[in-house]
């Protein structure tokens, strides 16, 4: 372990009580393998001046004989780099079980070892030396490491390092730090290296901790704790932060097993806080406020870093209006902290668990549990941004995340689910790119999209929504692209109030009631969805909507295929509508759509049936192989029918009556269609 890792800067004054430079005990065993094993001189005349000073009758013929120096020079607190250096990277041999090993002096063969030498380093067996070993601390086993390889090896022994790794940090994995703003604990056994806990120790070394009650007892114990001088213990997180302020530690902060109530935690530093407990951590370390924002990240707290703990926050008056700027966790501008593995849970009725807000505002929020909050999850707002992977949101009373206000999050692989409103609320100009997102069992809608809102949705599943998928009002927008769209109670996707949302690569099927419906004056872009097995229409047009329709497969539905009514429009090309239970589409009360370039085939009814006023324009489309009439027109329609092939229905071509088409040139021109239409089937039957 390096000599880096076992230093730090002298005791601030803000801790418990001073250490005073007590020694232990000549006899205790750190100071025994101080003593005697670090003086060794592999020179043969240092070594005979010291056997020949501790000699005595008969003390040549004692293996137990320890050499010692005549002078012990003066100790320091801290091993040299060199030494330190060389017990880290002594050993490459998988220490998972003690095998019992070779006895190896590693001396030059010209040089032969003193017999009390030889036999601690040779002749003593394994299990007695890792039993001496089992009391040093860690600095000590670093010290004897250097003795010779074969101490190298027995003090770099995974157990031992294990035992003192859990007094120090609690945890019962290893929890690796590479690099700064990185921590994840991993299963010993699948380490590639022989010792994670030491070296996980190595990477830990340098924090201060937070252990209530302990910092007394550590203090009052110098001589039980020797060689750990340059660890710091507070009894609060305050006191942690302020150690940081004054420069005693780098910013590496432990908090251990316990509940920390109504601690005033603003941070305006990079530090770095981490729970440290064994087993599930974030369970076991908790921070809680009653009367403020649990943690507030202000300006200058650009690479910080929170993990591994609950943080809540639970006023006693839930409902009061002074506790609305109040929240879990609160990030503010020009800062950007990273927080990680959190569980966050507030039960104010105002507010939101955690609000992120203001320009320059981009935290990272990985791997942390936003649920059961009595109001918004996450909230972006203010042109605030963001990275925010693989959280689970659930069951907060509004809505999972909202994002408002030219706020622009970047949002991945969340599972947002059960929430008791909507599952992600973008509204007044919010953006952000949504991707990989699990979004299911939202009360309301799995996403609403409203006022100005424009955001990416990307390869997300939206399902089981008890209202609907997506629904995009009141002049929303959007882009929401291969995404898996199903399931939902009421439509897949709703748009509508002069709202005008891009709804393209999507797979839109077994909703409880349509795949895409568009009205009150609904626009948008629908183009190259798979749209199948719903209970209503694939596609719903209504009153006074005019979407682009195109290169979608609609297909399978137990309705009709498209459907366009009560003054409907909209341009509805080059698509594939296929295998529906009842029309292909279906126009009618004073619609005028412009169908284009369609194939329309293999309906369990008609292929196209204009009724009830239905108007529009019917040209250059493929309408074959229906069970009725491939076109149908009745009761005052009047649809222009140009360029289409109609073939293979088995009623016939085109079918009018009930006082349709009545302008006689349309007539004249539908006459003509259905003859040709009528011929080629009875030709197709010569065939």
């Amino acid at each position: 372990m390096g000599h880096s890792a076992f230093t730090r800067s002298p005791n601030p004054s803000n801790v418990a009580s001073p250490r005073p430079p007590v020694h232990r005990p000549v006899d205790s065993v750190a100071n025994f393998f101080y003593l005697f094993f670090l003086p060794f001189r592999l020179d043969e005349e240092v070594a005979a001046d010291m056997v020949a000073e501790e000699s005595g009758p008969g003390a040549q013929n004692s293996p137990y004989q320890l050499r010692r120096k005549s002078l012990l020079p003066k100790r320091t607190a801290c091993p040299s780099k060199t030494s330190m250096e060389g017990a880290s990277t002594s050993t490459t041999e998988n220490f998972g079980h003690r095998a019992k090993r070779a006895r190896v002096s590693g001396k030059s063969p010209d040089l032969p070892a003193a017999p009390a030498e030889q036999y601690l380093q040779v002749k003593l067996p394994d299990e007695v030396v890792l039993k001496i070993f089992s009391y040093l601390l860690e600095q000590d086993l670093c010290r004897a490491a250097c003795v010779c390889k074969r101490f190298s090896e027995l003090a770099n022994d995974p157990i031992i390092w294990k035992r003192l790794y859990m007094e120090v940090f609690e945890y019962t994995r290893p929890m690796m730090h590479p690099e700064s703003g990185k921590f994840y604990q991993i299963n010993p056994e699948e380490y590639e290296q022989p010792n994670p806990w030491k070296d996980s120790f190595q990477q830990l070394y340098k924090g201060a901790h937070v252990k209530p009650g302990f910092a007394e007892h550590f203090y009052s114990n110098p001589s039980r704790y020797k060689g750990r001088e340059n660890m710091l213990y507070y009894d609060t997180i305050e006191d942690a932060l302020g150690g940081v302020q004054e420069a005693h530690f780098d910013g590496l902060i432990f908090v251990h097993s316990g509940i920390y109530t109504d601690e005033w935690i603003y941070i305006e530093s990079p530090i770095t806080m981490i729970g440290a407990a064994p087993g599930k951590v974030a369970d076991k370390v908790i921070i809680e406020n009653t009367r403020d924002s649990t943690f507030v990240f202000m300006e200058g707290s650009e690479d910080a870093y929170v993990g591994y703990m609950t943080i809540k926050f639970n006023p006693d008056d839930k409902s009061a209006q002074h506790h609305n700027a109040h929240h879990c966790l609160e990030i503010t501008v020009n800062c950007s902290p990273i927080i990680d593995h959190c569980i966050i849970r507030s039960t104010c009725t105002v507010g939101s668990a955690v609000c992120v807000s203001g320009q320059g505002a981009c935290p990272t929020i990985k791997h942390c549990n936003i649920s059961d909050c009595e109001n918004v999850g996450l909230y972006i707002t203010d042109h605030a941004q963001g990275i925010y992977e693989d959280n689970e949101i659930s069951n907060n009373a509004l809505a999972g995340i909202w994002v408002k206000n030219h706020g622009n999050p970047i949002i991945r692989r969340n599972h947002i689910h059960h929430g008791r409103d909507v599952g992600v609320f973008t509204f007044d100009h919010g953006m952000g790119y949504f991707e990989s997102c699990n979004i299911h069992r939202n009360r309301i809608a799995g996403f609403e999209v409203k006022a100005y809102a424009n955001p990416t949705v990307v390869r997300c599943e939206i399902h089981h929504g008890q209202t609907g998928g997506i629904y995009v009002h009141e002049k929303g927008r959007g882009q929401f692209i291969e995404n898996k769209i199903y399931a939902n109670n009421f439509a897949g996707v709703w748009i509508t109030s002069n709202s005008d949302p891009t709804i393209r690569g999507n797979a839109i099927f077994n909703g409880n009631q349509g795949g895409v419906y568009i009205f009150g004056d609904g626009r948008g872009l629908i183009e190259g969805n798979d749209i199948y097995g719903n209970a209503l229409a694939g596609i719903q047009i209504r009153t006074n909507s005019c979407p682009i329709v195109r290169h979608n497969k609609i297909h399978d539905g137990q309705h009709g295929g498209i459907y366009v009514h009560e003054k409907g429009q909209g341009v509805i090309e080059e698509n594939e509508v296929y295998s529906n239970t009842l029309a292909g589409v279906w126009v009618t009360t004073g619609s005028t759509p412009v169908l284009r370039r369609n194939r329309i085939h293999s309906g369990k009814q008609v292929g196209v049936y204009f009724y009830d006023n239905g108007h529009g324009v019917l040209e250059d489309n493929d309408i074959y192989n229906h069970m009725y009439s491939g076109v149908q027109i009745r009761t005052g329609s009047n649809p222009k029918i140009r360029r289409n092939k109609i073939w293979g229905g088995q009623n016939g071509g085109i079918l009018v009556y009930n006082s349709a088409c009545s302008h006689k040139p349309v007539l004249f021109i539908v006459w003509i269609s259905w003859c040709l239409c009528f011929r080629s089937t009875r030709r197709e039957r010569h065939l």
